[in-house]
């Protein structure tokens, strides 16, 4: 199944919709369709579009800023599933100051990694091990969200999500 990213009345990203609630959102006229799919969904008396990104008519504040949560596909996304130590294909994450010392969950203590580094490193710290960093884990994009809760990004949301 598909899916569309939401707009707000201001045009910035606010979350991601199956392509069936995008339909539903634009019959009950509460978005504009800014790009299509291409496919289409029909009954007896009517054929409709299925939109790709939709802007809600009127605006939704929004009470926090949206952040890709920290779990195994978003660090693999971020890491281009290439193992950290080694370039490898990544089959695991690693945490670079192990949660038994103390290192916590998040974006600049967690990088992708092969099973092979990962077993050899174990709960030690770099310093301890021959293992080092290609290149240091960083937080990722603003809305690297959308990518992590779509899978994938199709190209007409790009435009939308430059900022």
């Amino acid at each position: 199944m598909s899916r569309a990213l939401v707009l707000n009345a201001t045009y910035e990203p606010i979350g991601v919709v199956s392509s069936r609630r995008a339909v539903v959102l634009a019959l009950a006229q509460k978005v504009d369709v800014l790009a299509d799919t291409g496919a289409t969904v029909e009954s007896e008396h009517l054929c409709v579009a299925v939109p790709s990104v939709i802007r809600l008519r009127y605006f939704v504040k929004v009470p926090f800023e949206r952040h890709a949560p920290v779990n195994r596909r978003a660090v693999f996304m971020r890491d281009n599933h290439r193992c950290q130590y080694c370039d490898r294909a990544a089959e695991s994450i690693d945490h670079i100051l192990p949660r038994s010392r103390g290192g916590k969950h998040e974006w600049t203590n967690v990088v992708a990694c092969c099973r092979r580094c990962n077993t050899s490193k174990g709960d030690r710290l770099l310093a301890e091990c021959s293992l080092r960093l290609k290149r240091p884990p960083t937080v990722p994009a603003k809305y690297v969200w959308v990518t992590v809760a779509a899978g994938t990004v199709p190209a007409e949301w790009d435009e939308y999500l430059a900022a």
